[in-house]
């Protein structure tokens, strides 16, 4: 194994680390897993913590 082997496949598990780490900290964090609000979310009453929303017809 060459020294740019090395190199390219420790930066893939640190991007595979990364992307598993994000939504796990924005969770506990109590951000939306998907990264936008939950308006026109269709799986918004899935979401933990979710309050129904009442819309003015």
């Amino acid at each position: 194994m060459t020294p740019a082997d090395i190199i390219i496949l420790i930066l893939a598990v640190l991007v595979l680390a990364i992307a598993i780490a994000v939504p796990i900290v924005r969770k506990r964090k109590g951000k939306s897993s998907c990264g936008a609000s939950c308006i026109g979310c269709p799986h918004a009453k899935n979401c933990s913590g979710h309050q129904e929303d009442h819309h003015l017809s």
